[in-house]
């Protein structure tokens, strides 16, 4: 403890014991060591803090003022060292998380509730966002950490953990088009495709092929919101450009089937857990990000047996 505590503990005592000596045996120190406290104290002020009595100590109109005063500030250190060990005992907290809205379901709410559950006092706040307004969440300290595709060009951001995730045809599992280890782009030439629009990441992605590749495609629909682009597929007989990522939840539950676009033009998409640069994450949000980044391989690509 600093020495402003150390006077006021042998200060308080001694002003609610009324004796140096009981002050000493209480706190288990010399008594000229409180004296010692007490008069130094005083000359720094310029008051006396007890009158000396033939029966001991008695507070000074001065004292009663400190007195008061050494009662709150114990009453607020108790208060501060208090939710300085909730946070190393991971006691409560709260954790601000910006994520694309790929990860809405599966992983990421299983780990979400996971985390609540072993960890009732922290509170954590999930914000579903475009990738470019999640990375802007990360830089400017809004929130304590995100989750978003290439990140890597962005100076103002740390890479905690990454993995590789790929551009696929969605398709019902019966489609002609299910079922094959990987497949080309102009494979979907013919083909009703609902496709996603911006903000969405793999947007750009659909552009590169078209441009590269010659083909046009049959667009039946156009979405920004993946959810809405998995369900349209689900409902009918078009087929979907994603990635792997944003339908492993279907594929796993076989509702829909992914198949990997091999075209040469495409290379993997990197998605990543970051934090700003200049942020030193609290205690709690060290912890929420250990979690998930136990499982962040759930996230990656693995190609199918053959």
């Amino acid at each position: 403890m600093p020495a402003l505590s150390r006077f006021i503990r042998y200060f308080m005592a001694v002003g609610r014991l009324g004796s140096i000596r009981r002050a000493a045996d209480e706190l288990a120190v010399s008594a000229s060591a409180i004296d010692r406290q007490i008069l130094n104290a005083e000359a720094r002020l310029g008051v006396q803090l007890f009158e000396r009595l033939p029966t001991g100590l008695r507070l000074t109109a001065a004292g009663e003022v400190m007195m008061a005063a050494g009662g709150r500030w114990q009453k607020q250190l108790g208060d501060t060292l208090s939710q300085i060990e909730d946070l190393r005992g991971l006691k409560r907290g709260h954790v601000d998380i910006a994520v694309i809205d790929a990860l809405a379901k599966g992983y990421m709410p299983a780990a979400i509730h996971a985390i609540q559950q072993s960890h009732p006092g922290i509170t954590i706040g999930v914000h579903v966002l475009g990738n470019e307004q999640v990375r802007r969440a990360i830089a400017a300290n809004d929130v304590d950490f995100g989750i978003l595709f290439e990140p890597q060009s962005y100076q103002d951001l740390t890479v905690r953990a990454f993995v590789d995730v790929v551009l696929g045809i969605v398709s019902p599992p019966d489609h002609r088009l299910a079922g094959r280890p990987d497949i080309r782009f102009s494979d979907c030439d013919g083909e009703s495709v609902i496709l996603p629009a911006a903000p969405l990441a793999v947007h750009q992605q659909v552009s590169v092929l078209e441009a590269t590749s010659g083909v046009t495609l049959n667009r039946r629909v156009t979405s920004d919101n993946i959810q809405m682009i998995a369900s349209l597929i689900q409902e009918g007989d078009s087929v979907g450009i994603l990635t792997s990522l944003d339908v492993a939840t279907e594929v796993r539950a076989g509702t829909l089937a992914f198949t990997r676009i091999s075209d040469k033009v495409l290379r993997p998409m990197t998605l990543a857990l970051c934090t700003a640069t200049a942020r030193t994450p609290s205690y709690a949000a060290a912890m929420v990000m250990r979690e998930i980044e136990a499982g962040f391989t759930q996230f990656a690509y693995i190609p199918p047996r053959a």
